[in-house]
């Protein structure tokens, strides 16, 4: 799960219908399902005890935690093992595996790569609520062998056996030090459809776990990945989605309504109020990167850093559909928050968690700037709803925070716009949206 973290579940809810699709190599696809919030009324990480502004608080929690796996060893190339934080996701999805179909609840997030699962025989695993896949009954499910371009994919992550040094092996370790480890294998894997035409892939790499401890939660099952890497979701179906896919995600405050994500032909943005800019690829792949060169807050403008690993300072920001909140470099959050804050005419209040640094009494109905964020080739206007948020009755905040070492732009500032990545052509595109009539 070579990521995970933030607030929105994934739900590819997997629709019966006789009608599969066969996703091969030359067939283009296009097809879109459902994304659940985790806490969503549909979601099996919803608790009905928790008042709204509870919910949005724990996802601003999950959201700090989450910077761990961006921050951590994991993006130095030369690392023997991939570490991340396994602290829960934002979207589940439920996808399932072999043949015959078999059910799986697990975490979908653009942070991480492989997709891995846990597996009988469990020899050391963590409780997980629903069953556990059985390779052995899948008539499709075939190990993949060390001298197997998919176990060369997996790079320092992979390893043989000394025993028989034939079946490849993974082993992916986090932050927090949780971990999973077990075969690598290919499988059918069943993606639900909005039209009620599933779609099967066939021969999709995952990670059938064994071994697998940690934080991870009882309600999830493993991880999808959907980020930039060679054996993530999005590679692997490759030029059947000519390398689009697109979420348009609704706001917290829409319980009864689920987010969309795209693939394929479904997934383009265009026409009037897109704009595009270049996806930056740097050593670590399985991120994705844009230019930011500057914030606006009403007419001022303020210029972001660039990127310091990088000689022309391209790719200073991760775009991430799993980080609540949109984090900049601490300095020039400091900026920026002097910005919003003198353009608020209201006393500020102190955040009781200490969370985020700019907060103000709800009941005084503060008059919010307009907060502008220009790409490089794209400038992206935010509503005060991307970038204010009540985390309790009587405290609205500012929705982004400063760190040490890197930048996010996370799930908040994208909800409402329609957001497309396109790897052949190496761009995300943005376009205002109402995501719960899409």
């Amino acid at each position: 799960m070579a990521s995970i973290f933030s607030s929105v579940l994934l739900a590819l809810s997997l629709l019966s219908s006789p009608f599969l699709s066969n996703a091969n190599a030359h067939t283009k696809l296009g097809f879109s399902a459902d994304l659940i919030h985790r806490d969503s009324p549909k979601s099996p990480f919803y608790n009905p005890t928790e008042t709204s502004a509870e919910r949005l608080r724990n996802a601003v929690q999950r959201s700090v935690n989450r910077v761990v796996h961006f921050n951590g060893k994991d993006a130095s190339v030369n690392s023997p093992q991939t570490e991340i934080t396994s602290y829960g996701g934002e979207f589940l999805m439920n996808v399932s595996l072999g043949s015959p179909p078999f059910p799986i609840m697990a975490i979908a997030d653009t942070g991480s790569d492989l997709l891995w699962t846990q597996c009988k025989p469990c020899d050391d695993c963590y409780a997980q609520d629903d069953p556990l896949f059985d390779p052995k009954a899948s008539s499709t499910y075939k190990d993949v062998s060390c001298s197997s371009k998919q176990c060369t994919a997996l790079e320092n992550q992979a390893s043989c056996s000394t025993e028989d040094n034939k079946t490849c092996s993974y082993t992916l370790s986090y932050g927090d030090k949780s971990y999973t480890k077990g075969n690598v294998a290919a499988d059918t894997l069943t993606l639900g459809s909005t039209d009620n035409r599933p779609v099967q892939l066939k021969n999709i790499v995952i990670g059938c776990g064994h071994n697998n401890a940690g934080t991870f939660s009882k309600k999830g099952s493993g991880i999808v990945g959907l980020g930039g890497g060679s054996v993530s979701l999005i590679s692997q179906l490759g030029d059947s989605i000519d390398g689009k896919f697109s979420y348009c995600l609704v706001p917290l405050s829409s319980n009864d309504t689920t987010s969309k994500i795209n693939f394929g032909t479904n997934a383009v943005v265009s026409g009037n109020g897109s704009v595009s800019t270049p996806l930056i690829t740097k050593s670590q792949a399985t991120f994705y990167y844009l230019t930011l060169e500057s914030v606006s807050v009403g007419s001022k403008n303020i210029k972001y850093p660039l990127a310091s690993d990088s000689e022309t300072g391209e790719g200073n920001i991760i775009i991430d559909s799993g980080t609540t909140l949109t984090i900049f470099t601490t300095e020039f959050y400091a900026e920026l928050e002097d910005a919003v804050a003198s353009s608020i005419d209201a006393e500020r209040v102190n955040d009781p968690q200490n969370v985020l640094s700019l907060c103000y009494s709800a009941t005084a109905k503060p008059k919010f700037p307009v907060i502008t964020m220009h790409f490089d080739g794209a400038d992206v206007k935010l509503d005060s709803s991307n970038a204010f948020i009540q985390i309790s009755e009587d405290l609205v905040c500012f929705a982004f925070r400063g760190d040490d070492q890197l930048a996010i732009y996370g799930n908040l500032s994208q909800m409402n716009f329609l957001v497309g990545y396109d790897t052949v052509s190496e761009t995300v595109s943005f376009k205002h949206a109402d995501c719960a009539k899409m």
